[in-house]
């Protein structure tokens, strides 16, 4: 399907803290699309969580406010910290509320030209199909995929959705574990059985963070719906610097992918998960993140948490 230039884009909202570089670099990115001109743009700009990050948070503000280069710009300034997961919640809300569907990057996502294009594409072509919850332009490093297909999943690294999937979401961690296990889930939200999720949620619920993504996938999942992914990824994560709050350090040719420059052409596809793509991502995600068993588990995590310290992350 292709794009239509008389067609509405979808807004898309922007989530930004204190962090000026990476803020220039994800709108630098963004400003190329085809697309930017006609979309307009809701920046959400969270408050200082103290005195330490008030001169980044008002340096990140002062660029936003010169942005140019599309349809709209909009900047909400909260006025207190709401922290990451608060602040997209509360925005993307807001912005589905009134404009029905939504286009969501945060800080740190270098996108492709055709990014837009395509996130606009596929809310366009599923955006009656009840099945289909988002449209998600990121996608690990992994050869063999197809273009386009579908996954028993939502992500949160350059995505889109509408006003009657994300009523689906729920923020309660504690009603959310229990229905997975109610319903023999556990496995399933594992990503089969490749990486613990579970435990991340958990960790949502026990404070020890404050992910929004992780609710909003278990929340996907429950309902029985779908995520529309691309074979090759629209999305460059340039936030595994230490800089972000939940990435800490990582290698980046783990995340830090080039982006795909080409237009994806999008078609209906059967509405059911794309059995080859799932056993392809959790073989990537189990041989590149589950924790290694034993005394080397336990160095890495050590090692990892260090890393965490000294970037600065865990104070």
């Amino acid at each position: 399907m292709g794009s239509q230039d008389a067609r509405q884009p979808a807004p898309v909202a922007f989530f930004v803290y204190n962090r000026p570089d990476h803020t220039r670099r994800t709108l630098e990115a963004l400003r190329v699309n085809r697309l930017a001109s006609a979309s307009s743009l809701i920046v959400f700009s969270d408050g200082a969580k103290n005195e330490e990050s008030a001169p980044l948070v008002e340096q990140v503000r002062q660029y936003i406010d010169a942005i140019d280069g599309f349809a709209a710009v909009t900047v909400v300034r909260r006025d207190k910290n709401y922290g990451l997961s608060g602040s997209i919640i509360d925005g993307v809300t807001q912005v589905v509320e009134q404009y029905g569907k939504i286009i969501v990057l945060e800080d740190d996502l270098i996108t492709s030209p055709y990014f837009l294009d395509y996130v606009n594409d596929g809310l366009e072509l599923y955006e009656n199909v009840e099945e289909v919850a988002s449209v998600n332009a990121y996608m690990y490093p992994i050869g063999g995929l197809p273009d386009i297909f579908f996954l028993r999943a939502a992500d949160c690294w350059g995505w889109g959705t509408w006003k009657r999937a994300w009523k689906l979401f729920v923020p309660d961690g504690v009603r959310l574990l229990k229905e997975i296990v109610k319903n023999d889930l556990v496995d399933t939200f594992n990503f089969y059985g490749s990486y613990s999720y579970l435990d991340m949620l958990r960790d949502q619920i026990n404070g020890k963070n404050d992910s929004w993504a992780i609710r909003w996938s278990a929340s996907v999942l429950l309902q029985k719906r779908l995520g529309l992914y691309v074979g090759k990824s629209m999305v460059w994560n340039i936030g595994f610097d230490g800089s972000g709050v939940h990435c800490g350090h990582a290698p980046l040719n783990r995340y830090g992918v080039p982006s795909e420059r080409q237009k994806v052409a999008l078609h209906l596809l059967p509405l059911a998960e794309d059995k080859m793509s799932a056993a392809l991502v959790g073989k990537y995600i189990s041989e590149n993140f589950s924790p290694p068993r034993g005394w080397k588990g336990v160095a890495k995590r050590i090692l990892g948490k260090l890393a965490n310290i000294l970037s600065g992350e865990e104070r």
